[in-house]
């Protein structure tokens, strides 16, 4: 894919000094951190190093990356090597796409608490998919799966919601037999949803009582049990979402999913339109309508809060394996799952290794295609770390 023409980054460069003079004062260092480290990332802030061609002579400056995982540009590398530790997890049967979402009332709440609210909607859309597909009444197994929190819709506006990927099968309750669900059918959707909604708010509820959740500004009145339990009483009258996408065709279509799917921002560099004038055009699907492709433009301003929006809390685990795909027994699991489904005609083509992205190859001269390079490291440079022509204040306090 060619080199976007517009990055993030460009705007945190530009922008980020007006963004702070109007939001400073609401800014974490969370999130001065994510755009101070955008704003240097691949630059000679970093440092980073020179590969010179002993043949040609030819050098080739490469800057070190932010790491950060919220940064558009760092992202690449980290899915590479993510994937090649999952491909061998992937099991030669159909997979399915299953997505959990919760009604506006609740994404209010986690937004001013999303450590806990995340960990609650990750939680209970586990334990909602393993108690449903372990009913003999749907499918009567012990499935496996993984889950990929994302909190944005298409117009960066915070819309949390899970994504799990799950086997059409499971293990049989004493592990001898493997269970096949129907072509094309997982698990009822509206069976899912409403477990769902019951673990979710009873979840919530307990949090509540012991002292985990906290409301600031238009939402203070919750702090008062009468008024929460209120607001939780409407959640129970609504009908919560959940959808099943069309199933995957096998593990090769799969390993294409992950690899452009787990590691992502709010939004990616390629959506990026224009910068000028003080606003920023990004390309957005209107689901709504089709998934019509429009283009939405912004005060620049107002979309960095956007993308702000997003930065998790440190350490949270955006990425969960449940079931027979969790760590702790993964290896003994899975390898059970292949020896009941080796000799099955249900079984699909092994992933393609060359649906796989590429980990970065050793490089070689661009000018003369030889190998032989000596790598020079340069030292980050403490002179570039304001570089920006108007540094925002504030990030050398992250």
């Amino acid at each position: 894919m060619a080199r976007p023409l517009l990055e993030v980054a460009d705007i945190v460069r530009s922008h980020g000094c007006a963004f702070l003079k109007a939001h400073g004062d609401t800014t974490s260092s969370a999130k001065r951190r994510v755009l101070r480290d955008i704003a240097l990332c691949r630059t000679a802030a970093l440092g980073g190093h020179v590969d010179r061609c002993t043949e040609c002579g030819h050098e080739e400056v490469s800057y070190n990356s932010c790491r950060n995982r919220h940064c558009t540009k760092c992202l690449g590398t980290a899915s590479a090597r993510w994937f090649a530790a999952r491909e061998s997890d992937l099991l030669p049967v159909q997979y399915f796409h299953v997505v959990f979402t919760v009604p506006a009332q609740i994404a209010e709440i986690s937004l001013q608490n999303k450590r806990v609210m995340y960990d609650i909607l990750m939680r209970a859309s586990a334990q909602t998919l393993t108690k449903v597909a372990a009913d003999p009444k749907h499918l009567g197994a012990r499935i496996g799966f993984l889950s990929v929190l994302h909190t944005w819709g298409q117009t960066l506006m915070h819309h949390p919601h899970v994504h799990s990927i799950v086997p059409g099968g499971g293990l049989s309750q004493d592990r001898e037999q493997w269970i096949k669900s129907r072509p094309n059918f997982f698990l009822p959707v509206k069976v899912l949803g409403l477990v769902f909604r019951g673990k979710f708010l009873e979840m919530t509820k307990r949090a509540f009582a012991q002292g985990k959740l906290s409301f600031q500004g238009t939402l203070q009145p919750l702090n008062d049990p009468d008024v929460f339990a209120k607001r939780l009483r409407c959640c129970y009258e609504n009908s919560w979402v959940v959808y099943t996408k069309k199933p995957f065709g096998g593990p090769a279509q799969v390993l294409k999913y992950l690899a452009r799917y787990t590691h992502r921002v709010a939004i990616s560099n390629h959506r990026l339109v224009s910068s000028k004038d003080g606003r920023v055009s990004f390309r957005w699907k209107d689901y709504a309508h089709n998934n019509r492709k429009r283009v939405m433009s912004l005060d620049a301003c107002e979309f960095l809060r956007r993308f702000l929006l997003h930065v998790l809390p440190r350490g949270f685990k955006r990425i969960r394996h449940y079931g027979i795909f969790a760590n702790a027994c993964r290896r003994k699991s899975l390898d059970r799952c292949r020896d009941l489904l080796c000799d099955s005609k249900d079984s699909e083509n092994r992933p393609d290794p060359q649906d796989a992205p590429e980990i970065e190859k050793v490089p070689s001269c661009p000018r003369c295609k030889s190998e032989k390079l000596i790598r020079l490291k340069l030292a980050p440079d403490a002179t570039k770390i304001f570089f920006m022509s108007r540094s925002p204040p504030g990030f050398e306090a992250a």
